[in-house]
């Protein structure tokens, strides 16, 4: 399991950055592929992440109609 400092913060999201550039897929898929790896719940993953990668899930999610439109994350 990761313990989450300062630059573990930093280090995840740039992994989310990554995975998304190296694999095509999207914020939700890379967030749920790398807790998988690190071995947290998405849930807890979300609390390490991003604003910049929070507002991508956030507007990724409306897309598939996963959010609505006027919705905000709740993290």
């Amino acid at each position: 399991m990761m313990i989450f400092d300062e630059q573990a913060k930093e280090t995840f999201s740039r992994k989310i950055e990554e995975y998304v550039q190296n694999n095509g897929d999207g914020y939700i898929e890379a967030i749920i592929s790398l807790s998988d790896d690190y071995g947290i719940e998405p849930k807890v993953a979300a609390k390490f992440i991003s604003q910049p990668i929070i507002e991508k899930v956030q507007k990724e999610g409306q897309e598939i109609h996963l959010l609505p439109e006027t919705s905000k994350l709740p993290i």
